[in-house]
């Protein structure tokens, strides 16, 4: 059964006013990944670059001070920075993250959604972010400033997201590498391989959440009130935990029952 999240709703509407362009391209990423044997990685553990992906390391989003504390718990995030929901999560991630003091680490990978038309642009800026070791303070930005970007085009597009990378560095990134990592066979290769993942286990939705292969379906979207994910013998319930302070605690909570 495929996994949804809150961004699925409407696709057939919006898929029908893509500009071809955006379309396009998303179709060229997405068609890198049928070459690559996926049987050959554990999707659960984090994959280390090579030619199948760019040799673009999985993204590691730690603690504010990038420490660990001891072996951290992994929780793997697939996500389209156009994706609203993640936008609204993702602070909640990091504040998660945060206070867990190290003993949480997220896992990112890209899920684009088709019908988001700068969703390829904004995965590559970060991709090339990353590259010059501001991933997260790039995806942040993405997400904080959504609503700016997501229907920008062309040399609009480009400017802002270049702008972005200024800012997140303070100016000591190499704004050329930048531009030209955007456009790289190598975050073209990386943003391909997460997708081919993510086919594989049956996403349709962002965000989507792993821990120990189990998906985290914070969502509760059959609205049984009886979904939840079992971690060393303890079963968490995420009732309730769709959004703001209780999702914050709904991981901090598979992060204890993981740790004992």
């Amino acid at each position: 059964m495929k996994k949804t999240g809150f961004s699925v709703a409407g696709a057939i509407v919006v898929v029908l006013i893509l500009a071809a362009v955006g379309v396009g391209t998303w179709l060229v990423i997405d068609g890198n990944n049928k070459a690559t044997n996926y049987d050959n990685y554990d999707f659960t553990s984090i994959i280390k670059g090579d030619e199948h992906n760019g040799n673009i390391d999985d993204h590691i989003i730690t603690d504010k001070n990038g420490t660990y504390t001891g072996r951290p718990v992994y929780i793997v995030e697939y996500a389209d920075f156009q994706c609203e929901a993640c936008a609204s999560l993702n602070s909640r991630v990091n504040q998660a993250i945060d206070e867990l003091d190290g003993k949480l680490a997220v896992i990112h990978r890209n899920y684009l959604l088709s019908y988001h038309q700068n969703a390829t642009a904004a995965a590559s800026a970060a991709e090339a972010a990353g590259l010059q070791g501001y991933y997260r303070e790039y995806g942040d930005k993405l997400f904080t400033e959504q609503s700016e970007w997501k229907y920008l085009s062309g040399s609009k597009r480009t400017a802002t997201f270049e702008q972005y990378f200024t800012e997140v560095t303070n100016g000591q990134g190499d704004l050329e590498k930048f531009r030209q990592d955007m456009s790289s066979d190598a975050v073209s290769k990386k943003i391909s391989f997460d997708m081919g993942i993510g086919k594989r286990i049956d996403i349709a939705g962002t965000p989507a959440f792993y821990i120990d292969g189990q998906w985290i379906d914070w969502a509760d979207s059959d609205k049984t009130g009886t979904d939840s994910v079992t971690i060393n013998g303890e079963t968490i319930s995420w009732e309730g935990a769709q959004t703001g302070a209780n999702f914050t605690a709904l991981i901090k909570k598979i992060v204890e029952a993981k740790l004992k």
